[in-house]
């Protein structure tokens, strides 16, 4: 088993919305250690959020079992080219479309753009996310409040609509939950508020499209290393992150990539409406 960093982290602080090339230990997406096997070859996917941590891994992983991968993100430019590079290393294509998924203009965007390049969508992954944290619900902005579900469970919606038309039986959505789904940190009440709708978001979502062959899944990580840390939380916290976890320790976004390369293949025929837990043994329930 490969040896992974434990707490406490170096300090560290970042701007929003964080980058991987200032972090300490710097995250491990599977660069070295993926292998591919075929599962998603030939399959087209949209991946949102990757640029860096669990979509950077995702995108990846897609890529080495055979997937073109529409990279979506905001605007962490040197991010995503990082993540297109490794794609394209695997022999695949690579497209990336920055800008606010809190748009709806701009969720169709992204789907029409990867319509345009290839021709359908087999597999929709719906990771990218907002947080801040915030000690008292007072200290919470509405701007702040409005954003968090605008991008984390608005931004679903949208894309998922204008994706299905393009989906064929046998495509995949797989939304990114949390454990904070169903274990909130009172620190990030916003965005804890928007797991919790996705977790029902997902199941709902799959018994509408299950005539259509469509799968809905969600995968619901526990802590993982990856830049909305340093950027979002406190630096005690960045120390300690994932420590309280029966592991010990924070994963890192290569151990969540083969959840979403299960759910997005055939071997998870029969899987929809279902999350899976990768919280590091923390109880989802």
């Amino acid at each position: 088993m490969t040896d992974r960093p434990t707490p406490p982290y170096p300090a560290q602080q970042q701007p929003i919305p964080g980058r991987t090339d200032a972090m300490d230990p710097r995250p491990d997406h599977g660069e070295d250690s993926y292998r591919g096997s075929g599962k998603l070859e030939g399959r087209k996917a949209i991946v949102t959020g990757g640029d860096s941590g669990i979509g950077r891994a995702v995108a990846l992983a897609f890529a080495r079992e055979g997937a073109d991968v529409l990279v979506a993100y905001l605007d962490e430019h040197d991010d995503a080219a990082e993540t297109k590079r490794l794609v394209e290393e695997a022999g695949r294509q690579a497209v990336l479309v920055p800008g606010d998924l809190s748009d709806p203009a701009h969720c169709r965007t992204v789907v029409d753009q990867a319509v345009a390049a290839f021709g359908r969508i087999d597999v929709l992954v719906n990771n990218a996310a907002h947080q801040q944290t915030f000690e008292a619900l007072e200290d919470i902005p509405d701007e702040e409040w409005q954003r968090t579900f605008a991008t984390n469970i608005h931004a679903m919606f949208y894309l998922a609509k204008a994706a299905v038309g393009h989906m064929r039986e046998g495509a995949s959505i797989i939304n990114t939950a949390s454990i904070n789904a169903v274990k909130p940190k009172q620190t990030l009440l916003a965005y804890a508020t928007t797991k919790g709708a996705i977790h029902n978001f997902t199941s709902g979502l799959a018994q509408m499209l299950a005539e259509r062959g469509i799968r809905v899944n969600a995968v619901a990580p526990g802590p993982v290393w990856t830049p909305l840390i340093p950027s979002t939380m406190p630096e005690d916290q960045v120390k300690s992150f994932g420590q309280e976890t029966p592991i010990g320790r924070a994963a890192q976004p290569a151990e969540l990539a083969l959840a979403y390369v299960y759910l997005a293949s055939d071997g998870a025929s029969y899987t929809t409406g279902a999350t899976i837990p990768v919280t590091g043994g923390t109880p989802f329930m």
